[in-house]
């Protein structure tokens, strides 16, 4: 019986994980790495990577200096790094993105600004976060 409870806890924890949603408002400024295995909003500015295990947004007058990993993600601000997507990004008509971009899809709006490279249709292999317990689990794309 332990086993079964055990079992439905787990699921009850990932039911959880997938319905998280983090928020850095406009005028916060954060420094350092934000990892997450559910959503995340930036309005505000972050100096560090971010690794999130589903879909980042960033909003009008955001601003990110560090890496991106993701599985989808939504631009409308200011990226300097390296963005890795394992399956769609969406850069809107006010991104500015300086460096590389890793993306199994791409959607540019226009006026969008990209100044580096890109490479599209190689999905990333794997997005790693950690999960509610703190183990490292892998996101396979």
């Amino acid at each position: 019986m332990a086993m079964f409870n055990s079992s439905k806890e787990e699921r009850k924890v990932q039911e959880n994980i997938s319905t998280i949603a983090n928020i850095i408002g406009k005028g916060t400024q954060i420094t350092g790495d934000i990892d997450t295995p559910g959503n995340i909003r930036i309005d505000g500015s972050v100096k560090g990577n971010i690794r999130c295990k589903q879909k980042l947004a960033m909003g009008q007058g955001s601003l990110l200096e560090g890496n991106i990993y993701a599985q989808n993600a939504e631009i409308e601000g200011e990226v300097k790094g390296t963005i890795e997507i394992s399956e769609v990004l969406i850069l809107k008509a006010t991104a500015v993105v300086t460096g590389e971009i890793y993306t199994a899809k791409l959607v540019v709006e226009n006026g969008a600004k990209l100044n580096g490279t890109c490479k599209m249709g190689e999905s990333i292999k794997s997005i790693k976060t950690e999960d509610a317990a703190g183990k490292q689990t892998p996101k396979t794309a």
